[in-house]
């Protein structure tokens, strides 16, 4: 059968496999590898695989490999812990040529000085293969966590993706050929792949292909997005894997994991990059272009490409204007550029996008033309590009400006998110993005747009409007959200029942408080899927703080701080609660703990530094205060505190340094903006104020009292 031969040659096959002479690639012959002063030495026993190295609690120890994981470019060994853990090694061997570089081992984070504690140490919790990995490397794999004994017992139908990861069950399968109309089990959830049945590509005269009949369900793309894809997994039970958003909440166009443009930045995978492209909107879907079994392209370099774009308009030195057979006339050079992972790995952007060296100039983003030419200015790839299409195309990806001033909070950023979120033409995972960005800055013109999307028919433009309602009053809440309770899509649910917990539930009716129970079950069943998560554990013990359910919350942040002392949101939030029931000291006892743990941490210190003000120990809280800012600049909250602790300890001068040196970096901070113009109205130094309230003006040009203040200052320099 010639889809099981190809499979055999897959990645897929060789995801994961027990560690052994024909699967181990890695030399472990007795060499040793250095990096950071911590040395690891990796050895074979017995025909048995080792590694010596520092151990969880600092001091060097064996650790044996039991299985292997991936080919190439790079392949990683686990080794077990205690309890049902497996942790991903983080020296991994580079099996490329010599040639290519390869045949040697490296770590993952060459600059970063790892120790016990540190959940990128190879025994910390962000290198746990039973949720950071397993899923997408076997087949019908269940975490099974128990969150009273903090263990695993991890289970696997195959050791590797087998045919049913993406199938479902072969039973049924079986159950179809006797000609049942139901598929499944009760244990699988089985997909016909039939979307292409009486469909065709048929190249038109433009030179470009045309889908015979529309593309209406995305279910391979979602069987493929399950892993291919940056997201969340929240179950894994069989009957939500019929569909992505009944298991998994993909990630967004979000700063830190995309460029304002959508080109990936992050380690994002290909489905939100694939969704944002023209190809999607046209129809095509992943094994248009690969084979799903071999996992490899259905033809060779430029070929690939002249199924659906016809070669002598495209494949020309006319089109792509580089030299025939060079790196630059390959269409996936200009369209598809890469981005090194993992040290080693290039995996291509699918969001397959038409270069635009202007943007570079104009926001910053990556091009394709210099990331080639590395030498070369954008502003020089930009007028080449010009010159060679007087009159471009701009491409799908018209949200980046948008999306760029939004990153920023400059001028403008609010009007062109909601253009974004309004307009049928944007894709709706952009169309997704814009509403979650205007979910942080809410306003009556968002909250407005984001009630009307809640119509729309797409589940991720649904979810995402969620996020600016769950910022109205309790009434808006639930007039808007309650219908979603039934929506057909779980994250959808889940996510209105989150919103609509604590104050709004009192206004729902009898028939809706049944939907609303039935919709919070799912979101509590989806955050103790990862109870061994500080992020779940901390999510639950918001929704019990809203609830009023104060012994429960603080049990689910302790929790979370066993968990990973690191992950000081849950100190923060723990201390909070204890602050709003009395406790100020024992919000700073918290407080002290998780900075005992984490001394560099500015949320910590600036939280401190709040809570010994409240105790009016101004003189202990100043210097936590400044370190704040200076280990978290990217946070222009911390300076704007810092300013006015020191303003309100009559260090009017340093107040007003620490304001500039904070919209240095953030130029639009309105909280920033509004205390420096006050500061120098107060020194009279009306010049720089106005200058301050203008560009506040610039953020809110409708603002009556931004207005007056502008008027005003503009007076009194007459």
């Amino acid at each position: 059968m010639s889809e099981f031969k190809d499979w055999q040659s897959s990645h897929h096959h060789a995801a994961m496999q027990p560690a052994n002479a024909e699967t181990v690639l890695g030399d472990f012959s007795g060499v040793t590898f250095t990096n950071q002063g911590a040395t690891s030495t990796f050895f074979k026993k017995d025909d048995r695989y080792f590694v010596r190295t520092q151990g969880p609690d600092g001091n060097l120890a064996d650790f044996e490999v039991m299985y292997t994981f991936g080919v190439t470019p790079l392949q990683q060994y686990l080794i077990a812990m205690p309890g049902g853990r497996f942790q991903a090694f983080g020296v991994v061997w580079d099996t490329r040529s010599k040639e290519q570089g390869g045949q040697r081992w490296y770590h993952l984070y060459p600059n970063r000085p790892l120790k016990p504690g540190d959940p990128l140490h190879w025994t910390g919790i962000d290198q746990n293969w039973n949720y950071q990995c397993a899923w997408c490397h076997s087949t019908n794999l269940q975490k099974n966590y128990d969150a009273k004994s903090k263990t695993f017992q991890t289970t696997w139908s195959e050791v590797s993706v087998g045919c049913e990861s993406c199938h479902g069950p072969a039973s049924d399968h079986i159950s179809w050929t006797k000609g049942a109309k139901h598929p499944g089990d009760g244990r699988g959830f089985a997909v016909r792949f039939d979307e292409r049945k009486q469909a065709n590509w048929v190249m038109g005269e433009s030179g470009q292909a045309h889908r015979t009949a529309p593309r209406t369900t995305a279910k391979e793309i979602e069987v493929c997005a399950r892993c291919h894809g940056r997201r969340q997994q929240f179950s894994s039970s069989a009957d939500s894997m019929r569909v992505l958003l009944d298991a998994f909440r993909p990630s967004m166009i979000e700063p830190g994991l995309f460029h304002a443009d959508g080109q990936q930045r992050d380690e994002v995978f290909n489905y939100a990059s694939f969704a944002q492209s023209k190809m999607y909107a046209a129809g095509v879907t992943c094994s248009d272009c690969h084979n799903p079994h071999s996992g490899k392209l259905v033809a060779d370099g430029n070929a690939v490409c002249s199924k659906c774009h016809a070669p002598a308009r495209f494949d020309t030195t006319a089109h792509h204007h580089h030299a025939e057979g060079s790196a630059g006339s390959k269409c996936a050079s200009c369209h598809m550029p890469t981005t090194v992972y993992m040290g080693v790995d290039a995996r291509h952007d699918h969001s397959m996008r038409i270069p635009r060296p202007d943007r570079s100039v104009m926001i910053g983003t990556p091009n394709a033309c210099t990331m080639c030419h590395t030498d070369m200015p954008a502003s020089k790839a930009r007028d080449a590009v010009k010159l060679w299409y007087p009159s471009p195309k701009p491409g799908t990806q018209d949200f980046a400006e948008a999306f760029d001033l939004s990153d920023r909070g400059a001028p403008g950023a609010q009007a062109a998110l909601i253009k974004v979120a309004s307009s049928p033409a944007s894709s709706p995972i952009a169309r997704a993005s814009a509403l979650m960005r205007l979910g942080r800055a809410p306003s009556p013109d968002a909250l407005a747009l984001a009630v009307g999307s809640l119509k729309i028919d797409d589940p991720l433009v649904r979810n995402a409007a969620i996020a600016t309602i769950a910022g109205a009053d309790p009434a808006t809440r639930a007039a808007t959200l309650s219908p979603l309770l039934q929506d057909p899509s779980r994250m959808v649910r889940m996510d209105a029942a989150r919103a609509l917990a604590g104050e709004p539930e009192a206004a729902l009716d009898a028939t809706q408080r049944v939907d609303f129970d039935t919709a919070l079950a799912e979101y509590i069943a989806g955050q103790l899927h990862n109870a061994e998560r500080p992020e779940s554990q901390t999510n639950l013990a918001g929704l019990y703080r809203d609830r009023g359910m104060a012994d429960e919350a603080r049990a689910a942040y302790r929790t979370a701080i066993e968990l990973d002392s690191t992950f000081v949101a849950a100190s923060i939030s723990l201390a909070d609660l204890e602050r709003t029931a009395g406790n100020e000291s024992g919000a700073e006892n918290i407080l002290r703990t998780a900075i005992a743990a984490n001394p560099t941490s500015g949320p910590v210190q600036h939280a401190l530094g709040l809570s010994l003000i409240r105790q009016k120990r101004t003189a202990e809280a100043m210097p936590l205060l400044a370190e704040a800012v200076e280990n978290a600049p990217e946070d222009p909250r911390f300076g704007y505190v810092y300013a006015i602790a020191l303003h309100s300890t009559g260090d009017a001068g340093k107040a007003r340094e620490v304001l500039i040196n904070t919209l240095a970096r953030h130029p639009y901070d309105r909280a920033s903006l509004l205390a420096l113009t006050s500061y120098d109205v107060e020194a009279k130094q009306f010049s720089s104020a106005l200058e301050s309230a203008q560009r506040l003006l610039e953020l809110e040009p409708a603002n009556p009292q931004f207005m007056t203040l502008v008027d005003g200052l503009k007076q009194k320099l007459r």
